[in-house]
């Protein structure tokens, strides 16, 4: 079972993120260690977001995205074996064998960030076992993708990274604007609408949605859907409001 965030329907979707670090859920303001709000337990927030009509999960084991290896394992099994929706996972992933594993083991779509950027080969690997298994995350602040928990420039763009995946497999790219991400303060749209115009991949978009202004204003731009957080867990609109402003009945 697929996210439909890349359907042959083209139907855009929003994706509620369910953040782990030390075993609990957490949204960052830009990614920064410190600015940390908690929002109890991971199997109980994606149980409650299921129940509010998601159709995918987006999973990030924080702690091994800073530490460079999975840090909430025990925590994110949890999760895959309570709900009945696809998953997508990140944070931490960073080999082939690592990847395949999670997908053997019941995550839908693998999210690799670092190690795709570092080795794009990485995506046609695990792509060639799992098809349209592999998202790239490609992260960027001040307009550079960062890598290694968002603290390490890679110096490239966005859109020059993503034209390196077009042929290796990725089923979607994930873009994270780290500028606006945690903040509230709403989305910037000319960087997803450069990079959705520069790919064939399908772009997952995140970071800064605080309205369902922004939530149209991404499907506006080109992207396949949005993953939020913050707004969704502070109850800036529900998932219902969200879902039914992009079919059109808000």
């Amino acid at each position: 079972m697929r996210t439909d965030a890349n359907d042959a329907s083209g139907a855009f979707e929003v994706i509620p993120a369910v953040d782990i670090q030390d075993g609990e859920v957490v949204q960052l303001v830009q990614g920064e260690r410190g600015t940390e709000k908690t929002y109890g337990e991971p199997v109980e927030a994606a149980r409650r977001w299921i129940d509010a009509g998601a159709e995918t999960l987006h999973l990030v084991d924080l702690d091994g995205a800073f530490e460079g290896e999975r840090a909430n394992a025990d925590a994110i099994d949890a999760v895959i074996d309570a709900v009945d929706v696809p998953t997508q996972l990140g944070g931490g992933i960073r080999t082939a064998d690592d990847a395949i594993d999670l997908l053997e083991r019941g995550v839908d779509r693998v999210i690799l960030g670092t190690a795709a950027v570092e080795n794009p080969e990485i995506v046609a690997e695990i792509s060639e076992a799992h098809p349209d298994s592999v998202v790239v995350s490609l992260d960027a602040k001040d307009g550079e993708v960062v890598v290694e928990g968002w603290t390490e420039g890679a110096g490239i763009s966005p859109v020059e990274a993503a034209e390196r995946y077009d042929d290796l497999g990725a089923a979607a790219i994930l873009f994270t604007n780290v500028d606006v991400e945690g903040q509230l303060e709403g989305v910037a749209t000319e960087p997803v609408r450069e990079l959705v115009e520069a790919t064939d991949i399908p772009v997952i978009a995140s970071g800064g949605v605080a309205t369902l202004e922004d939530v149209r204003a991404l499907e506006d731009a080109g992207a396949a859907a949005v993953v939020v957080g913050s707004a969704l867990y502070e109850g800036k609109f529900t998932l219902n409001e969200a879902q039914a402003a992009i079919d059109g009945d808000e």
